[in-house]
């Protein structure tokens, strides 16, 4: 058990050394010598990492955290009683609470370890959505919000013969709110919204969503998929009854993620998965399902990207989630003012309040020409659709170029993606 406390603590030493410095802000360009994938080049130059919103990199300490985890511990969890299955298994159950106290979470018990954010919406939809909606009844959601948030539902509102109804957006990408009470009625069963937009960038009024979703009976699930790493959250304080994020963008693993769920909503949920781990009891005539959490893990789970996400969420610590959100905003008005000044671009999301995602169309390439080309120049950026495929078509677009910005970028990262976007100009 030490030696695990351990590791996390080196995390938080890395993390801490890189704000140091300036107790005002963060040295960047010593936190940037932890992700070692920002020293390499791309087509002779050097990488410019503006994808963050699809995933982030990763730091020294959540590698070796990996690393160390199939070096020296590596066994399967809950069931062995050697020496190897009770390190990981403590470890595992280390990084639930770890994940619990990051979200303000009243329990480890209250956190369902999944491979990300749809999954665990998946997982309610299948679980909670089945068990508690049927026909006239509503699920709303948003004109913005990530397939991830939309398809589930689709399909479990056709299974139950309940009804999916969206709060619209408007030109600048904000909510429009004006509708919201006729929206929000008794036959709203749940709100399942984004906090924060992976395609536009729009951070979204949400605890006052809730308290309107709640003075009506609805349950509230949030996406904090794109909030989770640049705000964080704390549960309590938003009152919310879901909350689903994956670890892969908060500087952790890949197909790791976690469900928040207030405990008597689990409680009262049946599994959508069966297998090992997730019984108390199985005999051929019937099975008795153990207790949540563990009721949704069927089988051997993500070890090692547990035990990952707990190091980043410990990096991100050290930093300060204030300090990251500060630095973005800087980031965001940077990048905001450099692009205005490109001819021929135009930004699509610039919502009242958003966060460090710019995302743009030009009328001299085409996004999927633009990113090519960018490419060539050693920048990174997403062009496409982002899984936000009704956004795209209230704007009249079949996709954008997306800059997403983390804590590890500079300004003169930016420069070099608006260079880069008039050697688009030249080339087409």
């Amino acid at each position: 058990m030490t030696q695990h406390h351990t590791q996390s603590a080196e995390a938080v030493t890395a993390a801490g050394a890189a704000v140091a410095s300036n107790d005002r802000g963060i040295d960047v360009e010593r936190l940037r010598t932890d992700f070692p994938v920002l020293a390499r080049q791309v087509h002779g130059r050097p990488l410019v990492y503006l994808d963050n919103a699809a995933t982030t990199q990763k730091p020294t300490a959540v590698i070796d955290t990996i690393d160390r985890y199939y070096r020296q511990y590596n066994a399967n969890i809950h069931r062995g009683i050697h020496c190897l299955a009770e390190e990981a298994t403590a470890a595992y159950e280390n990084a639930r609470s770890r994940v619990a106290r990051f979200l303000g979470a009243t329990s480890e018990r209250e956190i369902v370890f999944t491979r990300g954010t749809t999954e665990a919406i998946n997982l309610v939809a299948q679980s909670w959505g089945r068990s508690n909606l049927g026909p006239g009844d509503e699920v709303l959601i948003s004109h913005m919000e990530h397939h991830s948030n939309i398809v589930p539902w689709q399909i479990v509102c056709g299974q139950t013969g309940a009804k999916l109804r969206v709060i619209p957006i408007d030109d600048q990408g904000n909510l429009v709110l004006d509708g919201v009470d006729e929206l929000l009625t008794e036959r709203t069963k749940l709100l399942a919204i984004t906090h924060m937009s992976n395609a536009l960038g729009t951070i979204n009024p949400i605890e006052d969503l809730i308290e309107k979703a709640h003075a009506v009976g609805a349950k509230v699930l949030v996406d904090a998929a794109q909030s989770v790493p640049h705000l964080g959250v704390d549960v309590q304080a938003l009152g919310c009854d879901f909350l689903a994020f994956s670890g892969h963008k908060v500087f952790g693993p890949t197909g790791i993620g976690a469900l928040y769920a207030r405990y008597d909503l689990l409680e009262a949920m049946p599994p959508y998965q069966g297998g090992g781990e997730m019984i108390k009891q199985v005999k051929l005539e019937g099975t008795e399902y153990n207790e949540p959490p563990y009721r949704f893990e069927a089988g051997t789970p993500h070890i090692a990207g547990a035990i990952g996400l707990a190091a980043a969420i410990d990096y991100i610590d050290g930093i300060g989630l204030e300090r990251i959100a500060e630095r973005e905003r800087q980031l965001l008005a940077y990048g905001t003012e450099a692009l205005s000044q490109v001819a021929g671009l135009k930004l699509i999301g610039t919502g009242r309040r958003k966060a460090a995602v710019l995302s743009f169309v030009l009328d001299f390439a085409h996004p999927l020409d633009a990113g090519m080309i960018l490419d060539r120049q050693g920048v990174a950026v997403r062009t496409g659709h982002h899984c936000a495929q009704p956004v795209m078509d209230r704007y009249g677009i079949p996709a954008t170029v997306r800059a997403s910005l983390a804590v590890y970028n500079t300004e003169r990262e930016i420069d070099t993606l608006v260079a880069g976007l008039e050697k688009v100009r030249e080339l087409t």
